[in-house]
């Protein structure tokens, strides 16, 4: 007989539970990414709806001509004789009307989180996903509907902003819950460190798609994520697995247990059992973590989606780049952001302390803030270094704070055993950062015309608070966590 092939060895080498694990891993991965491409073409658009084109080489000529006959043809106004202006967005104002965009989405977002959690735990985590996946790419194709149909209504864009705010509470808590149900907590850390990249990787794509067209047809910048949304969402209806009882995966845990309870390997476990629970009552108030963790999220998302909604626009005033270019560069922090949300988690499950851990990248970030709003006329090298640092220190803390501790908090002994509680934990925690999602793109659009290092500066005054929201939580896990409570917690996970 001919010996078997390397990879289908491999491959047979898995446990068909390991088998749903993993593909259940990759498609919330996927799913989640779609919900991030759509949000981002907004950041990227912005420095297209109000452009300084007076000076023909501050352009591309391709671009340009091709946008004339464009505009030409739909019946499109010219501002100042130029295309680059599209009203509403042409007043002097426009920092406040753009923010303003940002700001109906994300505070829709940060209200309708809370009642996401409580709607997500009575639903199929499915149903409930692939309805707000279709209703999403519904609502992000609309708004780029509104440059072919040459909509200048304000009101028009901001209901569009606030339905899709609204529909896509429907993801986070919905993974994370999914998540929680296929993996247990070793190891959480690093699992949920690089899932959560799914958010930069969103990001990442969001931005390259909605760059292709932003010159010359920002129409099609939200009309392409808004129908991969929408086919993400059958994909999820077609495919998603919420809980390992679905295709009886829960029974090789079962069995490995059972045979532990023989002669002194079940004194071991009852030995075990009794440890464990003293180490729950001393931890059992750490499910109060919630309000320290959710207050640090509000500053810590604060800082991160500013940059989310406000980059491309910064670098296109400060550093002149191309609204292309600009978009493109932008990628890189969220290129920092998957190797800061995958250090966070390797070096909590390393240390058991998450935060810690978050509190040592805050701590990190502000000063490394304060150098890039003060290293004027960066050269082209400097720039993307300092995106990629300050990316993984900005968005470590919040990628840990979002996925390993609401998993951990969410699935806490003092819950007793409701695992639909880490849906509303879950929505507590992200809903409250939300809040500070919805702030710092509206305070940047309303300081940023008195100069960005003003907004720098509030940047770095939301990490410190951010920072000393942990404080209590960080002097806990320094003095209460002994060798031998570490020792006991290590086995519990």
């Amino acid at each position: 007989m001919a010996p078997v092939p390397l990879g289908i060895r491999f491959l047979t080498s898995f446990t068909r539970e390991q088998c749903y694990r993993t593909f259940t891993l990759v498609l919330t991965f996927l799913l989640y990414a779609a919900y991030h491409l759509s949000r981002k073409p907004i950041s990227i658009v912005k420095s297209a709806l109000h452009m300084n084109c007076s000076l023909a080489n501050e352009i591309e000529l391709y671009s340009y001509k091709e946008h004339l006959i464009q505009a030409k043809l739909l019946g499109k106004p010219f501002s100042n004789g130029t295309w680059c202006y599209w009203e509403p967005f042409d007043k002097s104002n426009y920092k406040q009307l753009l923010g303003a965009l940002d700001y109906s989405f994300l505070c829709a977002y940060a209200v309708g989180m809370y009642a996401s959690g409580i709607i997500g735990e009575r639903l199929s985590i499915r149903l409930y996903l692939t309805f707000g996946m279709l209703s999403s790419g519904l609502f992000t194709a609309l708004f780029g509907m509104g440059y072919f149909y040459n909509i200048h209504d304000l009101r028009y864009y901001i209901f569009i902003q606030v339905a899709n705010g609204l529909v896509q509470t429907t993801g986070w808590p919905s993974v994370v819950t999914c998540i929680g149900n296929w993996f247990g907590k070793g190891r959480r850390g690093l699992i949920m460190g690089i899932w959560n990249s799914h958010t930069s990787v969103g990001n990442i794509l969001g931005s390259l798609i909605a760059g292709r067209w932003v010159s010359s047809c920002w129409g099609l910048s939200f009309l392409v994520p808004g129908i991969i949304v929408a086919a993400m969402g059958l994909v999820c209806f077609l495919f998603l697995i919420e809980h390992p009882h679905d295709v009886k995966c829960a029974l090789t845990r079962a069995r490995k247990l059972s045979k532990c309870m023989n002669g002194w390997d079940a004194h071991k476990h009852r030995c075990q059992v009794y440890e464990k629970s003293k180490y729950n009552a001393l931890m059992a108030s750490e499910v109060k973590g919630v309000v320290e963790f959710s207050l640090c999220l509000l500053f810590a998302k604060l800082v991160s989606y500013t940059f989310l909604f406000w980059l491309p626009m910064y670098l296109a005033n400060k550093e002149h780049f191309d609204a292309k270019k600009a978009g493109d560069l932008s990628t890189l922090f969220d290129v920092g952001g998957i190797i800061g949300g995958i250090l966070a988690g390797v070096i909590s499950d390393w240390t058991r302390k998450r935060a810690t851990t978050c509190g040592a990248m805050l701590l990190l970030a502000a000063p490394m803030l304060y150098i890039f709003s003060a290293v004027g006329d960066m050269g082209l090298k400097t720039i993307i270094v300092m995106l990629i640092v300050c990316g993984a220190l900005v968005n470590g803390p919040y990628s840990l704070i979002t996925t390993a501790v609401s998993a951990d908090l969410g699935t806490h002994k003092s819950l007793t055993g409701n695992s639909k509680a880490l849906s509303t934990v879950t929505a507590i925690i992200d809903g409250t950062g939300s809040i500070g999602a919805a702030l710092g793109p509206l305070l940047a659009g309303l300081i940023s015309p008195m100069g960005w290092n003003n907004v720098f500066y509030m940047l770095m005054v939301a990490d410190g608070c951010a920072l000393l929201l942990l404080f209590r939580l960080i002097l806990k896990e320094l003095r209460i966590l002994d060798p031998k409570t570490n020792e006991i917690e290590m086995k519990e996970h």
